[in-house]
Formats: structure tokens, C-alpha cells, sequence
């Protein structure tokens, strides 16, 4: 399938406008942070929620609590725009306003649970080891990430989408032939049910250990070859072959625990410059989230120059076990015009943002081996 004109010049519309509101949270989520310093809502917020209880644990859960509600209600009207009225103008949503806005609430009830848990974690290593805890915090991340990556498949995606087994025997067979021939156990192959929620395509690997297995978007396995579905699954067995996962894992560390140690340094300044009791003071968390947000910004284009990497060696794997450069090309530009992926970004753009190469190098490399 050739690339779509209008449908390209759509996706530069989309990528334009989605770059903008990405930078407009960011603009408005560090002044929403300074307003509550400068204003001292959160020692406001602190004293309230002592004067309700005085049990450190309930008390720094409540705090998380109602600052993570704030922020969701605060943001509200953007998360709306860019989550629902901007998917829907461009054709790449297919929810009601009702099903969006319970998933909304879904992964809002989740990110307090999830959040809280790892907040009252980084509190409790604050207050127990305030010279280690960044080591500390970080290594419970670690832990964290790979009990999530682990339960993700069984206990988390359900909660959003409907998966059932794959009925194309073919193909089933096929994909799992496809990943024995790369050292992976899986526990099946799905079919996860995105097209109730758009009208992108997608596949992955999900899971680690005994919850791995092969998902298929019902939006890629009806419109996607054969040839074209099992050249997809052969970039994310890639990563398995790599060790993507294991790496990953690794450099996130790496990172976590920089951005830990800069959170460190500027609550050990606040503690000295602006009399907080203590790196544990609960009225200092917008700093520690403004910390580790713009620890996050600065670095963002090193884990995406890596991610991209990574991604380079998954496509190439892709194209030398399946030997199937036109399926491989083809793939991409199905996945070009059905997710509305812009072909050529701006250089500056793709590489401040992009985890993954472009469809346009992704194509350009198929056909590079297409043609040895």
C-alpha cells in the first residue's frame, strides 16, 4: 500500500498540534508547581492532612491523594482535548465520551494505587536513610517495574481492553514457530480488541516470564498480511533477542538514580534555604517533582537516542529472519497511514521526542535490504 498524501499531510497537522500541547503540560505543569510553592498550598495541604490524622502513613498516602486528584482536575480540560476531541477530529478514535471518561477514571483510581505505593516508598526511605535514599528509591523502582512489567498482561491491560485467544490457527501457529525460532517462550497468542477504542493498529510482546505472550490489535490482524502481521512480531521478538528488556531495564536505573540524586541535592537545598523540617517534609514534594520532572526533560533525548537504537537493531532483526523485505516495507506503510506516523519529521523534532526512528528511515532501510 503506497503512502497516503492526505493522509500524511493529516499527520503532520496531528504531530504539530500534539507536539505543541506536550510542551504546553510541561510549560503549565512546572508554573502549576511554582503557584502551589509561592502560595503555600502545600503546607497548607500538609496541615490539613495532619489535622486529620496524625499516622505518618495515612497522612503522606492523603497528601499524594488529593495533590494527584488536583493535578488530574486542574488538567482536566487539556487531557480532554488531547485525549479525546483531537483523536476523534482526525479519525483515530473510535470511543464514546462516556467509555473515555470511565477510562479515565480507570486509570486515574489505578494511578493512585500504583503512585500512592510508590510514594509512600520514596517517603518512608526519605525519612529512614535521608543520605542513601535516592540508592534505596531507586532500586525499589527497579523491583517495581519488573513486578508491573510482570503483572501487566493478566491484571492491568485487562482493565482497559477485551483480549480472546487467537482463532487463525495459521497464523498462530506461525508466530509461535516465528518465536521459538528466537529463544521465546510464550503463554499464547491474543488478539486484543483496540478497534472499540481506535482505529490504530498495533502488536507487541507483552509480559515477562510466565506471563509472556504475542498480542495482536484487532485493527492489525484485519487489515495486515500474514507476511506483514509476522514481520511486525519478528521486530519485537528482536528485543528479546537483544535483551532489549534487560538493558532497558538497566539504563532506566541509570537514569532513576540520577534523577534521584539532582531531587536529592534540591531537597537538601530547600531543608537549608527555605526551612522545610526535613528532605522528608511532605511541603517540599512540588519540589522534588520539579526536580525530577526537569531531570526528566534534560535527559529525555539520551533515552531516546538509546530507545531508537534499539529499535534500529529489532527492524534489522526483523528483516534478516524473515528475509521478507516487501512484507517488512509494506507493514510500514500500512502503519504510516492507518496510525497517521508522519514520514519525515523535522530532525530537531525526531530527535528530541521519538523513541523510534521515523517511518520513513524504517521504510528506506527495508528497501536498503531489499536491494543487497
Amino acid at each position: 500500500m503506497p503512502i497516503d498524501p492526505d493522509r500524511q499531510k493529516q499527520a503532520k497537522e496531528y504531530a504539530r498540534i500534539s507536539h505543541r500541547l506536550f510542551a504546553l503540560e510541561l510549560i503549565l505543569s512546572a508554573l502549576a508547581l511554582l503557584v502551589v510553592l509561592v502560595l503555600g498550598l502545600n503546607v497548607w495541604l500538609k496541615q490539613i492532612v495532619f489535622l486529620i490524622t496524625d499516622n505518618i502513613w495515612l497522612a503522606t498516602f492523603l497528601y499524594f491523594a488529593v495533590a494527584f486528584v488536583a493535578y488530574g482536575l486542574l488538567f482536566f480540560p487539556l487531557s480532554y482535548y488531547s485525549g479525546f476531541v483531537l483523536p476523534h477530529r482526525y479519525g483515530l478514535s473510535t470511543q464514546m465520551l462516556r467509555a473515555w471518561l470511565i477510562d479515565v477514571v480507570k486509570g486515574g483510581v489505578l494511578g493512585i494505587v500504583f503512585g500512592g505505593i510508590v510514594f509512600e516508598v520514596i517517603y518512608t526511605v526519605l525519612r529512614a536513610a535521608p543520605d542513601t535514599w535516592w540508592l534505596w528509591a531507586s532500586a525499589f523502582m527497579l523491583l517495581f517495574n519488573v513486578v508491573l512489567a510482570n503483572l501487566a498482561p493478566v491484571l492491568i491491560y485487562p482493565i482497559f481492553f477485551k483480549f480472546k485467544p487467537l482463532e487463525d490457527a495459521e497464523l498462530v501457529a506461525r508466530l509461535t514457530k516465528l518465536a521459538e525460532r528466537a529463544n521465546t517462550r510464550v503463554r499464547g497468542v491474543f488478539t486484543m480488541m483496540l478497534s472499540e477504542k481506535t482505529t490504530a493498529a498495533n502488536a507487541a510482546l507483552m509480559g515477562l516470564g510466565n506471563t509472556r505472550r504475542i498480542v495482536l490489535g484487532d485493527t492489525l490482524y484485519e487489515k495486515y498480511s500474514h507476511d506483514e502481521i509476522e514481520t511486525i512480531l519478528a521486530h519485537e521478538l528482536g528485543h528479546h533477542v537483544h535483551r532489549d528488556i534487560a538493558l532497558g531495564l538497566v539504563v532506566e536505573t541509570i537514569l532513576t538514580i540520577g534523577g534521584f540524586f539532582v531531587a536529592d541535592v534540591v531537597l537538601k537545598w530547600s531543608v537549608a534555604q527555605l526551612g522545610y523540617g526535613s528532605i522528608a517534609d511532605l511541603a517540599a514534594f512540588p519540589l522534588l517533582g520539579l526536580a525530577l520532572g526537569a531531570f526528566g526533560l534534560i535527559t529525555m533525548p539520551i533515552g531516546n537516542a538509546y530507545s531508537r537504537w534499539r529499535e534500529e537493531m529489532a527492524d534489522q532483526y526483523a528483516l534478516q529472519s524473515t528475509r521478507n523485505a516487501q512484507a517488512f516495507i509494506g507493514a510500514m506503510e500500512k502503519l504510516a497511514n492507518q496510525n497517521l506516523a508522519e514520514l519525515e519529521p523535522e530532525a530537531w523534532v525526531e530527535w528530541l521526542l521519538y523513541s523510534h526512528p521515523s517511518i520513513g528511515k524504517r521504510i528506506k532501510r527495508g528497501e536498503q535490504f531489499a536491494s543487497q
